[in-house]
């Protein structure tokens, strides 16, 4: 939280009280950074492992005024039981598959994690294969179980960022079938005093 630099000490507090005295076995932070017309906006969402709970915290700010004096964050924490996860999804992207090595690095990563039920539906045109086919064919979509998605790039968020994204999805494989394995990840920050949170479903947003 601290190398990641978004309101670390605030961001520490809220986690620490969301715990609830509970000890971290793993955690993942993704910062998240994209232009809202004249604005740059960045979100933070913070994953923290513990034996039974996942501890989902997201912050985002907004500006109140032009100048950039006035500025609000808003925090959302959610804690879901471990025992409530019901899929951990990993989609992995590698450039030039046909020339695969072992040694090779993930280019991008995608952590997907469902436990509520809810669905994410993402719909386009559908088509016959034909290029020369002008037809209206209707739309064709998928259906994705899913509440919160995160999605590493080597590129963007460097390529440790990546493996500590797969090294708290395998914590978390792990905690949920009942198989707890060491776990190989820094520690959260030392807790301070605590502050309020709020509760809500979250965004979404990686760095270390």
């Amino acid at each position: 939280m601290q190398q990641a630099g978004f309101y670390p000490r605030l961001v520490a507090d809220v986690v620490d009280d969301a715990l609830d005295g509970r000890e971290c076995l793993s955690h993942l932070v993704h910062l998240e950074t994209h232009f809202d017309r004249a604005e740059v906006r960045r979100h933070i969402t913070v994953l923290v492992l513990t034996e039974d709970m996942l501890v989902i915290t997201h912050v985002d700010d907004q500006q109140l005024d032009e100048a950039g004096e006035q500025i609000v964050a808003q925090i959302s924490t959610e804690s879901v039981p471990v025992a409530q996860i019901r899929s951990v999804v990993l989609s992995y992207m590698y450039s030039q598959p046909q020339d695969y090595k072992p040694s090779d690095p993930v280019r991008e990563l995608t952590v997907s994690i469902a436990w509520s039920g809810g669905q994410r539906l993402d719909m386009g045109p559908a088509s016959c294969g034909d290029p020369q086919c002008e037809a209206d064919h209707g739309y064709s979509g998928t259906i994705a179980q899913e509440d919160i998605v995160l999605r590493i790039s080597a590129e963007a968020d460097g390529l440790q960022a990546v493996q500590d994204a797969k090294l708290f999805a395998r914590a978390l494989r792990a905690v949920n079938t009942g198989n707890p394995g060491p776990v190989q990840h820094a520690s959260i920050p030392a807790p301070r005093p605590r502050s309020g949170v709020f509760s809500n479903r979250l965004s979404r947003g990686h760095q270390r």
